[in-house]
């Protein structure tokens, strides 16, 4: 149990994907505008990498590695990625329209989002169980929303505030992903 509890910390705070891992930078930057876009693509990637990472570690564990088929790993998982995220996008553009039209093309861009993918590869590189699988793929995910909402929150207040014109828009806020990332290596000695 403690070691689940490790995983979960080190997922969400110590070896958050976009703070300190720096992956998924594309949503990050780009739906980061507002708090409630934000929170839903948090959503939709936290759905996608959770059952990403179980489904993955299954046709790892009992097909690729059964069929000596190890290589076709990257392909595979891009593949059952592609499919959840089409799944997702389906789901949103039913019951949210809004949601679907305020995420745009960053939406089926999670079939490209390197973290999905990074935390599917390093599920296995870790030797991680099934349990362990879940667990790490769940709170890599909620570190994913953690940032990806507290950064859009910080964004939202710095349209408010009187910046230098040279420092407006996408620099402002480079240089606040910056200064997010360094606090979040504050956590490196938690575990």
């Amino acid at each position: 149990m403690v070691s689940l509890f490790v995983i979960i910390i080190s997922g969400i705070l110590i070896n958050n994907y976009v703070l300190s891992r720096i992956l998924g930078i594309c949503p990050f930057l780009g739906v980061s505008k507002q708090v409630e876009t934000a929170f839903g693509m948090s959503m939709a990637v936290t759905f996608v990498m959770t059952l990403a990472g179980v489904i993955t570690w299954l046709a790892q564990t009992y097909v690729l590695e059964k069929l000596g088929l190890g290589y076709m790993q990257t392909v595979t998982f891009i593949l059952v990625i592609a499919a959840l995220v089409q799944f997702v996008e389906m789901v949103i553009q039913k019951f949210s329209p809004t949601l679907y039209q305020s995420l745009g093309i960053y939406l089926p861009l999670i079939t490209t989002n390197c973290a999905v993918l990074g935390v599917s590869i390093l599920n296995i590189k870790e030797e991680f169980g099934l349990l362990e699988t879940t667990v790490n793929s769940a709170a890599s995910a909620i570190g994913f929303g953690l940032a990806i909402v507290l950064f859009a929150g910080i964004r939202e207040r710095l349209e408010l505030s009187n910046i230098p014109e040279a420092f407006k828009g996408f620099p402002i806020a480079l240089f606040t992903a910056s200064l997010m990332s360094l606090a979040f290596l504050g956590f490196a000695g938690l575990v």
